[in-house]
Formats: C-alpha cells, sequence, structure tokens
C-alpha cells in the first residue's frame, strides 16, 4: 500500500477515527530502561497504538477506516469481551497521532 500525501487524505476517516481512538485507544511504547539493560535482542517490544471495538462491526469498521487512512492495519485480537486493533510502528504511530489530535 502506497503512502497516502496530505491531499488525499480522507478527513472524513480521519474525524470518525479521532472519536473511536477518543473514547477508549491508547499507546503502547517501548520501556526504554528495559531495552537498554536487557538489550534488543531479548526486548523486542515497539511503539504500538490500539483501538478497542466493543463489537465485530466496529471493528470491520476501524480496520477499513485505518485502510482509508493509508495505515496497515495489525492482526486484531480478543481481550475480554472486546477486540483490540492494533497499529505497528514508531513512525506510522507518530503520524497517527498527529492526525488524530
Amino acid at each position: 500500500m502506497k503512502p497516502v500525501t496530505e491531499q488525499e487524505l480522507d478527513r472524513a476517516a480521519v474525524a470518525e477515527l479521532k472519536v473511536y481512538f477518543r473514547r477508549n485507544g491508547y499507546v503502547r511504547r517501548p520501556n526504554e530502561d528495559r531495552r537498554t539493560t536487557e538489550g534488543c535482542g531479548r526486548y523486542k517490544k515497539g511503539t504500538e497504538l490500539r483501538f478497542v471495538a466493543d463489537t465485530r462491526e466496529e471493528l470491520r469498521r476501524i480496520r477499513a477506516l485505518l485502510e482509508r487512512t493509508g495505515v496497515k492495519p495489525g492482526s486484531p485480537f480478543r481481550k475480554g469481551r472486546q477486540y483490540r486493533q492494533p497499529v505497528y510502528g514508531g513512525a506510522v504511530v507518530e503520524r497517527l497521532l498527529h492526525l488524530l489530535k
């Protein structure tokens, strides 16, 4: 998937993603102390942004919105009675946070 330019950005998709993220999304950042002490060979955690969906329909909607903004979503997973949609990579996460502010 090629990167989306600012002119091609789907503003409606960004606005809807903003609602989902503000509702109960979150960012996971690596623990730099652990990375320093354990080394990058053992501690492999990276930056990750997660959207939380209450239903499978919401999950499908979030995935479609991410693709419309040029972001490749990671593999979703269940946690409790909800679904988590991760987005991986420091640069991608920072770009999304900039768009969602």
